[in-house]
Order: structure tokens, then C-alpha cells, then sequence
């Protein structure tokens, strides 16, 4: 059984460790809990048997806006619903905190999965690589 929580409580290295496998590159010293302490509305985690299997982050700018980032679901744990129940527990809590918009920027291959599975509508945006 995966359990989910609204800013669960998680071990930087651990998040650090599944960005890591997902992003396949290799994992570095990142301080994740400071860093969406100060920055973030909320997270969600997703733990099997204690294992962090699951995690996105919802920043905000402190007002109506919230972004989605970093969805990441464990290799072994894909293609069974994990990151679209992350998004809407993400979504629940961007709601509850008053939030008006909730964001996501996604490259073409996961158009089924932000539009399609956690229903979000496609909208034209703008990107400058820095």
C-alpha cells in the first residue's frame, strides 16, 4: 500500500537519491528540505514500507500561483498511479492553501499525463534557458 502525505516529512538525501534516478544522473549533496522550506507552498511524498517511492514539489510566488515540479516516482513503482496521485494531492493542497492557478510545465512526451490523467488544461507559455 503507498501512503501519501501533504508535506510529509523526508530525509534530503533520500529525495536527493530518487531526483537523482529519475533525472539519471548521479546523486550530489542537495539540502532539499531547506531548499522547499524556503521556497515551497507544500510536497508530497509517497512511501511504501517507510521507502520514499514518490515526490513532487509545489512552489508558489506567495499568493494565487502555484507550480508543479519535480514529479519523480521510483522505477520499480511506475505505471501504477503514484504520480498522478501525487499531482492531486498537490493540487488539494494548493487548493486549501487558497491558491487561484495551479501551473505545471511539462516537455511534449507527458502531454497525456499533466493534460490527460491530472487534468490540466494546455496553455502556450514562454521559456528563456538561462
Amino acid at each position: 500500500m503507498i501512503d501519501y502525505a501533504w508535506r510529509g516529512a523526508f530525509d534530503s538525501a533520500e529525495v536527493e537519491r530518487l531526483h537523482a534516478e529519475c533525472f539519471d544522473r548521479q546523486p550530489d549533496e542537495w539540502d532539499w528540505a531547506s531548499q522547499v522550506a524556503r521556497h515551497s507552498l507544500g510536497w508530497v511524498i509517497a512511501r511504501e514500507d517507510g521507502r520514499l517511492v514518490g515526490w513532487v514539489n509545489v512552489a508558489w510566488d506567495g499568493a494565487g500561483h502555484a507550480f508543479i515540479l519535480d514529479t519523480i516516482v521510483a522505477g520499480s513503482h511506475r505505471r501504477r498511479g503514484i504520480a498522478t496521485q501525487l499531482v492531486a494531492a498537490g493540487t488539494a493542497g494548493a487548493r486549501d492553501a487558497g491558491c487561484e492557478w495551479l501551473h505545471v510545465d511539462f516537455e511534449d512526451h507527458l502531454t497525456a499525463f499533466y493534460v490527460g490523467a491530472c487534468g490540466f488544461s494546455a496553455t502556450k507559455a514562454g521559456l528563456i534557458r538561462l
